[in-house]
């Protein structure tokens, strides 16, 4: 039997950055909580869910840090974390890439440190990894980014009316200009490489794109989160990964939004996925080679 953990956050409202609100964040880590028992067989009790003032930084390192731990002591092998919320990028303090930025994740307790974000205040991809990347290969991650890589993917229809992007620029001229000639490598190549290979990772775009926050059937939503959940139950769990990836870009297509839903995993073989997780089929990873 499987043990199961998942964490799902999700912040429309940001503590000291009241204009960087989004509308659809909360909805989606609630969308994501309901997949996961619905389909999956996860337990409220597997299940935290962090939203707005509850989505600290410390709150959400604490929870990740938690999960991780108990799947290093056996006690879990299925984990699930979800983020809906504002993305942005800090210049990348590695000395080997110091042309490039980190890719980042807004937490409701953001704040500025002079000029630049304050990085003790912001989950950054790098912090991300390292943290993940204890994870024994006998445990099966799975990782849904709702939010923006760039700015640099701003188009005429990313500011409709019914739509925005999930992304905030550096705070100030003198952070904008450290990052203008530097580019971020993207949150599914780092954080899949050097440990993470085994695991799932679904962005909701490219890196050159944005994530939309959009109103649909009535309510407010991320765009991919919502027509991920809709084709997912639709499924019912009869399709895998790749098919599902392949029906949320048509819906994105089709309902004219500027983003490319992308999906990284290895290859498993169908024996060796099942002997070492113990999954029925529906859940075994599958590769994601899709066009782009």
């Amino acid at each position: 039997m499987l043990h199961r953990n998942a964490l799902c956050v999700g912040i429309n409202q940001y503590q000291f950055f009241p204009s960087a609100g989004l509308h659809g964040c909360v909805n989606d880590a609630l969308e994501m909580a309901a997949l996961l028992k619905d389909l999956l067989g996860f337990e409220d009790s597997d299940i935290t869910l962090l939203t707005d003032q509850a989505a600290t930084k410390a709150n959400i390192m604490r929870e990740l840090k938690r999960m991780v731990e108990g799947a290093l002591a056996g006690r879990t092998d299925h984990l699930v974390f979800s983020f809906a919320g504002q993305g942005t990028l800090v210049p990348d303090l590695s000395p080997d890439e110091f042309d490039r930025a980190d890719e980042a994740y807004c937490p409701y307790d953001l704040v500025t440190l002079g000029s630049h974000w304050d990085r003790d205040r912001l989950l950054v991809d790098d912090e991300l990894h390292d943290l993940l990347a204890q994870l024994p290969s006998s445990v099966l991650l799975e990782v849904f980014l709702d939010t923006c890589h760039s700015g640099n993917g701003i188009a005429a229809a990313d500011l409709l009316l019914d739509r925005r992007p999930r992304f905030l620029p550096p705070p100030s001229v003198h952070a904008f200009r450290e990052l203008e000639l530097r580019r971020a490598r993207p949150a599914h190549q780092k954080l899949m490489e050097k440990g993470l290979f085994h695991h799932i990772l679904w962005t909701a775009c490219k890196e050159s794109e944005t994530a939309a926050d959009a109103f649909l059937r009535g309510d407010w939503h991320g765009a991919f989160t919502w027509h991920f959940c809709r084709e997912a139950r639709a499924s019912g769990n009869h399709l895998s990964r790749a098919k599902v990836l392949a029906k949320v870009r048509m819906d994105l297509r089709d309902g004219c939004f500027t983003q490319t839903p992308q999906l990284d995993c290895e290859a498993f073989t169908r024996h060796e996925t099942l002997k070492a997780l113990r999954l029925p089929p529906e859940l075994v990873p599958l590769p994601a080679e899709m066009p782009t």
